[in-house]
């Protein structure tokens, strides 16, 4: 049976909708995962629900064991993964409580453990990350949000930063100049992990707020979770209308 990872991002720390939801060893090779992993059904759909930042919300965005957390999917048989990622709106149309689908990747972070080819002798390290989400993933999480009538943008540069702290208006500044369109903490490595263990990746960002310096005053945590508490319910819809398709996919 065709078995789906989802990770859940800032505002997504539990699927509500698995039946018969059960545990998942947490337990890798490059230590635990960073939250309990439950697997479950959605339709006729096996799913495994990781929350990226741990139940309750507690790991930051640098300190998440992304290897551990693509390794323990994979073990546990996901072979697709949507990941749902909160976002900064840098460009116009990355208002916030929008939906977007990214299509392309810039890596700020540093001091993460980026690779699982750590050691010498692996003949195959250097993956092909030209089109770094799959677009298979892309196209069907666009048609269920045309579908479902929401307001979902259609590619996008996401810019992963550091993190924890936000951006400075200087920062988006350089970011919308290398042509980023959203900014986040969680993007990256996960997704350069995801295409080293040949898992097919999305990514689903919910737009939580302007980037620094994109709106008047300064960027408060009560707009953040209010907007995460609106947009959140338009991606769980949207989850609920993709994953059951996934089940019959190759």
């Amino acid at each position: 049976m065709k078995v789906v990872g989802v990770i859940g991002g800032s505002g997504l720390s539990e699927l509500a909708d698995l039946a018969r939801a059960e545990g998942v060893d947490r337990d890798t090779p490059f230590g635990y995962a960073s939250g309990p992993i439950t697997r479950g059904r959605i339709g006729d759909c096996e799913v495994i629900f990781l929350p990226r930042h741990g139940r309750p919300h507690a790991v930051p965005p640098h300190r998440i064991n992304y290897r551990a957390n693509l390794w323990a999917l994979r073990e546990a048989g996901a072979r697709d993964v949507l990941a749902v990622n909160a976002v900064g709106g840098i460009t116009e149309e990355m208002r916030p409580r929008r939906l977007a689908v990214p299509d392309q990747i810039i890596d700020y972070t540093s001091a993460r453990a980026h690779t699982f080819f750590d050691d010498t002798g692996h003949a195959g390290m250097h993956v092909d990350f030209t089109r770094p989400y799959t677009e298979t993933l892309r196209a069907l999480l666009l048609a269920g949000a045309r579908e479902l009538g929401l307001d979902a943008k259609d590619g996008g540069t996401y810019g992963a930063t550091q993190g924890p702290r936000l951006e400075s208006a200087a920062e988006i500044l350089r970011l919308e100049r290398d042509g980023c369109d959203l900014v986040g903490m969680t993007g990256m490595p996960e997704a350069g992990l995801a295409r080293e263990l040949g898992l097919n990746y999305a990514s689903l960002c919910v737009v939580a707020n302007w980037a620094a310096g994109k709106q008047p005053g300064p960027i408060t945590g009560e707009d953040i979770e209010t907007n995460l508490a609106a947009a959140m319910q338009d991606a769980l819809k949207l989850l609920r209308r993709v994953i059951p398709r996934l089940a019959g996919t190759a």
